[in-house]
């Protein structure tokens, strides 16, 4: 690069272009006219050399595309702003820009954007903001939140769109000259790397995807990057890049293309994710068993600290002169008696008018009046309220100085320890709490206030003023000279000089938002005081001006103890009038010829900002500028800034004087104002690299990641400063070390009150040499500044301990990356000073999170690329991952009193969810390296491994049985039979008045019910009008449509007395036919049903209008109305031919959203009723309780075939009534003493959550639960064991037992597998009572290997599982590997067999897909017993044989059902069970109420209902991906927010996850939002 003075412009050329620059940021220029202007002006001094890389022959404007609306849009909203181009830190902005420009060659990222529903966008843009603005940005006090001052970048502009960033830099080096200093080039940015600049304008820029490619793996790390369209020459140059990658033609895993904005932003996203990750990391580290954790290697290539041992530095002596007082009260005392007239004090209104002066003489006076006051008016002469000692709280306005010093001055005369607060403003001020925990810890009892505050403070309605939360009851004094009483002639304060008492209490707010009090003793305050004298070489009289907070830090060190101890005169600038007007800070320093002023550097930034209408300003008069927070690394560019523009107004550069300060130390170093202005101050520029790794390594300025600091001067005098390793043993650094500032001194806080433990970590430190040895017998007190100490015995500070993070071993300061992102073009974008940077641990590791405050005129499309800029700057520079960036409306971040952001709230904010940011970007994907290693799949034990009796592998082999159907006795009349029918007419005989069915209303009462004989006539009546309106044939199917109820048991038996096939199909719902309808005609035609039956009312719904609209009605087939039966009954009833001939068939939707029916026969069926029998024991004098939708499954077969089969009567409650009264289920099974029920989740749920508050209610009404021995939950699917936990809990005060609850297993393939009846109490010693359900915790790690490993309760990554029941006689169960059929062992997780006399005979498909039947019906095991044919289920799960025995005293087996195989999903080579990843999400924020996981090529996604407005779906985004990654170590690809209701569900309680996946790809949902992480 040429240098800078190769190329010598005149000097009226620069001037001319310094002026155009100026007019172009004044907006009193275009763009194009800039440009034009400044390229005949240079024109002729540009060597014709072509730019590096370009084609020569193509034109030079049109080297660079600009993309539509880069520089011209943030031109135009640049051009609005009052602010000078100059001010900013060009070195910071540059190397942004040159970040960003690496990250564009290495290819643009195609990030999806977040999709968002219109409300929430409306809502976002256009709320009441009332804009902070450029003068209202609050400053900052909280270690991360930008300091509002630091680091002066301003809104740069792209500009130019020609030449490369080398071709440009090396202009603008010729228009400045030689000048070295980082920050005098006044706009090395607008000219540097603008040609990236407008580049990068569209982050999102267009990757070339290969059309019709199946999505790639994103779980390994692959190695081929993406390819870039470059643009070539000439011709792309004025091409529209399209939006999102290409969403024309995609296809989704299974081939199956896929249109819709969705599937293209997920295939957008899956390409982003493509790109190779860092390099796979080499060692693990165990996390307590297998599941490896990779830990971040140290890299041999890392720099490390070479230098010598660091020497502490001693500052100066303290000079000892004659006249400094004893003490601070003395002082008081003396001015106050000598000079009473002196001013002491000038405070000022908001119009920068003086409003008040204190003299010494009045602030003698009234202090004594209020330090009488306080210790002989409060509470009685022998009872005082206060005594000497006290603490006390000092509550005063910002803009009320006068006040406040003569209450402190008050409470040191009274011997009373002030404890120095902000004014809360409400009962929830951010951090309120906090400060009351602190006073109430102090003791105090008492607040002092000015009259003013007091009116201002909230009250209630009966004029008190409330107690704050958190604090203790306070008295409210009020100080004003004239509510108190005149101190007697006789009565002075007790003058003594400095000692070890404490003089008063400074808070502090820690890193996590806790308030710490730091004590100062007398004896510290008046050296600290001397101190101060010294090194700034205060002298009596001398005028100062002080713009910072007076209550605590520098402004109350320099602004009301040391002022006093000189008899110095301050004139306080509150925070009111800075906002007003940022120069009246200048403005009084030339009124009032102050010599020292003291500032932070958000003063100088604002008064940059305003200078320019000034004309009149002389800055001669300042020796010393006491900039408060130089110890800041961005406060250089403020300072530099100032100096270059108010050097012309008389400022001397010697003037400036950072200073670095901390709660506990109190002034630790500050830089001397020197009569030599040759001497330049201390600079240091550093790498960032080497910093984030502890080291100090200097760096020339041409690098990007640099950080350049400059020096707080030298130690305090009578100080003793060394520097310590951060962490572990205070031991010293190297020189070339960072670490954290100690300083031994009088002048120094000496505890945390209260708080030995801390204390002693942080005031009583000895710092140890290399050998171990104490440097010194005296303790050290830990500053909390990191830095180290250069030559000359100069302190740099690179940032403090509160902002520090480790990420991945590396350390980053919250302040820079502050600063990175507020250089971040275009910088109107967000707040200075709202920006807040901290980090949370996620997954072992610190994860860097970003939070700042959006202009409200942004759009979504601005922020998001925004935001992706930031991401690349960050990582460019720092090396470092962000893992959450969240914009908030303007105005929402919680501040603290002065305005600044309240750092450890938002983080509060952020963890629980409440902070409601408007855009999210999350990238996990980027940020967390250290996730288990994929898991490699084992070869299974093939056959050829020794199988010794039931041994496999040295493992029991996983198999148990039901009891022995043949060996069992039981005087049971209905085996005889070999069909139900003609069981149900033998009863009909028998016992023909015997009652078999009773139906109940919503109210409870009998709507109907059923005996032997009207069950067998109704049947009669059914199968003649089959045979004669129907006009079927034997074994032609019947679809009934039906309600839950009796007319439904009808129809099934006419059918089979008609010999025809029935099928139960649940009705269309008459307020939702659109989407019930379709349902109820699939099966109807898929079970190929000659005919219909049903009610008439049904009937008529069939013929609606609703109804034609949903489905074509032409195409039913004939419906029989079953309410006009015909009087005669059949000639003759049919009898079977052959039992294995069809009985019905069973029709049902799986979860996965597959129309499946499975074939049972005559055989089957009567087995399966004999079964659950057995099981149940189940005898005609029996009453169970059912309350199931009786059309599929186990359900069906309790209500409509049980009773038949056993006798026994079935009271039937249809759960559709359980909406109407929640109550009717369990107030039938109390109202008819029921001993067995049935039910099912959606039942239970509805109880639970109906009936959670009306338990007491329901006990007054008698409703008694204790004669329920068996309460079954009907399921296809691992018990919910928190609902029957819960249901358990909430009626045990109405009776119910504990144990009675239990759950059932069945599928598709085997209707009942498990069925656990409870015999409780006396009833367990008669026959065949089952052991209560055990439940196990098993280890989640484990399980996603197929492992199964039993924990200890509550033990981390445990997972509660109940056994599915006892297992139901005449069935066996084996436990097969699904991928090889072979036989598992006990601890493995494998598919469930089973073999049984009721397994369904195979699948009813239309197109008779025999393969699919096979399979899951005729399996045999690969080895071990190959004989036996089992029928697969298709469910995971595993067998543990139990401690307990059955009635014949076997070891009872239990079988625990994880999950089915069709959801299970395989990520990163491990099984993930839906349901384990929904259950922690619905527990991480209290709005989520449903969540549903599936994944998407790889992708996980996650869906979640939110019970709540929609500015709180964002909240879920950060709070979901942590929970996922915590506790099943998976990064989530997408988060949906949805309203309630939109995961489907079907009418067992499961959750459709299949029909919501597809629904999301067809972009149906409605999402609130969608998020896609990085």
């Amino acid at each position: 690069m040429a240098d800078r003075d190769t190329l010598p412009l005149p000097l009226e050329v620069r001037a001319r272009l310094a002026e155009l620059e100026l007019e172009l940021s004044e907006g009193d220029i275009t763009q194009k006219g800039y440009e034009k202007k400044r390229s005949k002006l240079i024109g002729a001094f540009l060597p014709q050399a072509p730019g590096k890389g370009m084609d020569p022959s193509v034109p030079h404007e049109r080297r660079t595309p600009v993309t539509p609306g880069s520089s011209s849009r943030y031109h135009r909203r640049r051009s609005s702003g009052s602010r000078d181009e100059r001010y900013r830190s060009d070195v910071h902005t540059e190397a942004v820009q040159a970040a960003l420009a690496k990250q564009k060659e290495r290819g643009k990222m195609a990030v999806p954007m977040p999709s968002k529903r219109r409300s929430l966008v409306v809502q976002s843009s256009m709320d009441a903001y009332t804009p902070p603005g450029e003068e209202h940005i609050g400053h900052q006090d909280t270690s991360s939140g930008s300091e509002g001052e630091g680091s002066m970048q301003g809104e740069g502009t792209p500009t130019s769109s020609q030449g490369s960033i080398n071709m440009e830099n090396w202009i603008s080096r010729a228009i400045h000259g030689s000048t070295t200093s980082s920050t005098t080039s006044s706009s090395s940015t607008q000219s540097g790397g603008s040609g990236a600049a407008s580049r990068l304008a569209d982050v999102m820029g267009q990757t070339h995807l290969e059309k019709n490619s199946a999505p790639p793996d994103v779980t390994s790390y692959t190695t081929d990057s993406i390819q870039v369209e470059r643009p070539q020459g000439s011709t792309t140059a004025s091409r529209a890049t399209p939006k999102y990658g290409n969403a024309e033609l995609m296809e989704t895993g299974d081939g199956v293309p896929v249109g819709g904005r969705v599937s293209a932003k997920i295939q957008q996203l899956v390409n982003t994710l493509k790109r190779p990750k860092r390099p796979p990391l080499r060692e693990f580290f165990v996390d307590d068993f297998e599941e490896l954790l990779e830990v971040q290697q140290p890299d041999p290539n890392q720099p490390k600290a070479e230098g010598a041992q660091m020497l502490a530095m001693r500052g100066e002596q303290l000079g000892v002169v004659t006249n400094w007082p004893p003490s601070l009260e003395a002082a008081l005392q003396r001015w106050g008696t000598i000079s009473p007239k002196a001013p002491c004090l000038t405070t000022m209104d908001t119009n920068g008018k003086p409003l008040y002066i204190l003299t010494y003489g009045k602030l003698w006076l009234r202090s004594m009046k209020v330090a009488y006051n306080i210790l002989h008016k409060l509470g009685s002469k022998q009872e005082p309220m206060v005594r000497p000692g006290d603490r006390v709280a000092l509550v005063f306005p910002n803009n009320d100085p006068a006040a406040f010093m003569v209450a402190f001055y008050g409470c040191l005369l009274a011997e009373l320890v002030p404890v120095p607060i902000e004014v809360p403003l409400t009962r929830k001020d951010a951090g309120s709490q906090q400060i009351g925990f602190l006073l109430g810890s102090c003791g105090v009892t008492v607040a002092l206030t000015s009259d003013a505050c007091h009116k201002g403070l909230p009250k209630s309605p009966t004029g008190e003023i409330p107690q704050f939360k958190g604090w203790p009851k306070l008295l409210w004094f009020v100080t004003e000279s004239k509510h108190l009483s005149k101190p007697p002639r006789d009565w002075f304060p007790l003058i003594k000089d400095a000692n070890n008492d404490t003089a008063y209490i400074e808070y502090k707010t820690c890193k996590d938002g806790s308030v710490l009090g730091v004590t100062v003793m007398r004896i510290a305050l008046l050296t600290h005081c001397q101190a101060i004298t010294q090194s700034c070489g205060y002298t009596e009289a001398e005028t100062i001006v002080n713009v910072l907070d007076f209550k605590k830090d520098v402004g109350l060190w320099h602004g009301i103890l040391t002022s006093v101890m000189n008899m110095m005169h301050v004139i306080s600038i509150p925070y009111s009038l800075m906002k007003v007007n940022p120069l009246s800070w200048i403005q009084k320093v030339c009124q009032y010829k102050a010599k020292v002023a003291c500032v932070k550097s958000r003063d100088m930034h604002w008064a940059l900002v305003a200078h320019k209408d000034q004309r009149d300003i002389n800055l001669s008069s300042l020796r010393m500028l006491v900039v408060a927070d130089g110890s800041n690394p961005w406060s250089i560019s403020s300072c530099d800034a100032f100096l270059n523009v108010f050097q012309s107004k008389g400022l001397k550069p010697e003037v400036i004087c950072p200073c670095a300060s901390s709660p506990e130390a109190l002034t630790v170093a500050i830089r001397r104002p020197t009569d030599d202005s040759n001497q330049p101050p201390g600079r240091g520029v550093l790498s960032m690299q080497g910093l984030s790794h502890g080291v100090i390594r200097v760096d020339s300025e041409e690098k990007l990641s640099v950080l350049t600091l400059q020096d707080v001067g030298t130690a305090m005098p009578g100080a003793l400063m060394c520097v310590v390793k951060p962490d572990g043993v205070p031991q010293l650094c190297k020189t070339d070390e960072i670490g954290e500032l100690c300083v031994c001194s009088i002048a120094t806080g000496t505890s945390y009150y209260g708080l030995s433990g801390m204390t002693k970590n942080t005031f009583e430190v000895f710092p140890m040499n290399s050998v171990g040895a104490p440097i010194s017998e005296y303790p050290f007190t830990r500053t909390g500044l990191l830095g180290f100490v250069g030559p000359g015995g100069l302190c740099f500070i690179a940032g403090k301990m509160d902002g520090l993070m480790v990420v991945g071993g590396r350390r980053h300061n919250a302040d820079d990356i502050v600063a990175t992102a507020l250089a971040v073009e275009p910088m109107k974008f967000v707040y200075r000073g709202r920006i807040a940077v901290f980090s949370i641990t996620v997954l072992h590791d610190e994860r860097i999170v970003v939070v700042a405050e959006q202009r409200p005129d942004s759009t979504e499309e601005d922020s998001f690329q925004w935001m992706s800029r930031v991401l690349q700057a960050i990582d460019g520079i720092h090396q470092v991952g962000v893992y959450c960036l969240a914009l908030v409306p303007s105005n929402t971040l919680p501040k603290t009193p002065l305005g600044g952001i309240h750092l450890s709230e938002t983080k509060q904010l952020f963890l629980e969810g409440s902070l409601h940011p408007c855009n999210v970007l999350m990238c996990p994907h980027t940020c967390v390296t250290n996730l288990p290693k994929p898991r490699q799949k084992q070869p299974e034990i093939g056959p050829a491994s020794v199988m010794v009796g039931n041994l496999v592998s040295g493992k029991r082999i996983a198999q148990a049985s039901g009891r022995d159907l043949g060996q069992m006795e039981d005087n049971d009349q209905a085996r005889k039979f070999l069909f139900l029918s003609e069981v149900l007419q033998w009863r009909a005989q028998t016992t023909p008045d015997h009652v078999l069915y009773t139906l109940l209303n919503s109210r409870g009462t009998i709507a109907s019910s059923l005996s032997c004989v009207q069950l067998h006539k109704r049947a009669e009546k059914i199968a003649t009008m089959l045979a004669e309106r129907g006009h079927l044939q034997d074994g032609e199917h019947v679809a009934l449509v039906y309600p839950p109820g009796i007319d439904l048991i009808a129809a099934f038996y006419g059918c089979l007395y008609a010999g025809c096939v029935p099928i139960t199909v649940r009705p269309p719902h008459p307020q939702n036919i659109a989407t019930t309808l379709p349902t109820v005609k699939m099966i109807v035609e898929v079970s190929r049903s000659a005919c219909m039956m049903t009610t008439a009312v049904i009937c008529k719904l069939l013929r609606s209008k609703e109804a034609s609209a949903a489905v074509d009605v032409r195409t039913w087939p004939p419906v029989l109305d079953t309410d006009d039966l015909p009087k005669k009954k059949p000639p003759l009833l049919y009898k079977p031919s052959n039992p294995d001939t069809l009985a019905y068939l069973d029709f049902s939707v799986s979860t996965t959203g597959m129309l499946a029916g499975v074939k049972m026969s005559h055989t089957a069926t009567s087995a399966f009723c004999r079964s659950i029998k057995l099981q149940c024991e189940l005898y005609p004098s029996r009453e169970v309780a059912i309350c199931l939708d009786p059309y599929c499954g186990l359900g069906f077969v309790i209500w409509c075939l049980c009773s038949v089969y056993s006798g026994h009567q079935s009271i039937l409650i249809p759960p559709s009534e359980l909406e109407v009264n929640p109550a009717l289920w369990l107030l039938a099974v109390s109202q008819y003493k029921v001993r067995d029920t049935f039910c099912s989740y959606s039942v239970m749920e509805l109880c639970t959550k109906g009936l959670g508050l009306q338990t007491d209610s329901l006990k007054s009404r008698g409703l008694d639960l204790s004669r329920v021995r068996t309460c079954v939950v009907v399921a296809e699917e691992r018990p919910r064991i928190a609902l029957t936990q819960s249901f358990s809990k909430l009626f045990k005060d109405l009776g119910l037992h504990p144990r009675a609850v239990s759950t059932s297993f069945g599928c598709r393939v085997n209707l009942a597998i498990c069925l656990q009846p409870h015999r409780l109490g006396k009833l367990a010693d008669q026959g065949t009572s089952g052991p209560d359900p055990t439940t196990v915790y098993v280890d989640m790690r484990a399980l996603r290997h197929d492992r199964v490993r039993l924990v200890e309760r509550g033990s981390p990554h445990s997972l509660p599982l109940m056994e599915s029941g006892k297992i139901l006689p005449g069935v066996r169960i084996i436990i097969a590997n699904p991928e090889t059929k072979g036989p598992l062992g006990d601890s493995h997780l494998g598919e469930i067999w089973v073999c049984s006399g009721h397994n369904a005979s195979g699948y009813f498909t239309v197109y008779g897909d025999e393969a699919l039947q096979s399979d899951h019906f005729n399996s045999r095991l690969s080895f071990g017993d190959t004989q036996t044919i089992w029928t697969r289920t298709g469910y995971l799960g595993f067998l543990r044989r139990t401690e307990l025995t059955d009635a014949s005293g076997e070891r009872h087996d239990a079988l625990y059902v994880v999950g089915a195989l069709d959801e299970a999903m395989e990520l990163r080579g491990m099984r993930y069970h839906p349901i384990d990843i929904e259950t922690s999400v619905i527990r991480t924020h209290k709005s989520i109420t449903e969540c549903a996981v599936f994944t998407w090529t790889n992708l996980l996604v996650v869906v979640v209902e939110l019970d709540g407005s929609e500015q709180e779906a964002l909240d879920l985004v950060p709070l979901v991906t942590n929970v996922v990654l915590e506790e099943h170590y998976l990064i989530v690809g997408v988060v949906v927010v949805v309203d309630i209701g939109v995961i489907p569900i079907n009418s067992r309680g499961e959750k459709q996850r299949m029909h919501l996946r597809d629904g999301f790809l067809a972009d149906q949902l409605d999402p609130i939002y969608v998020a896609y992480n990085m």
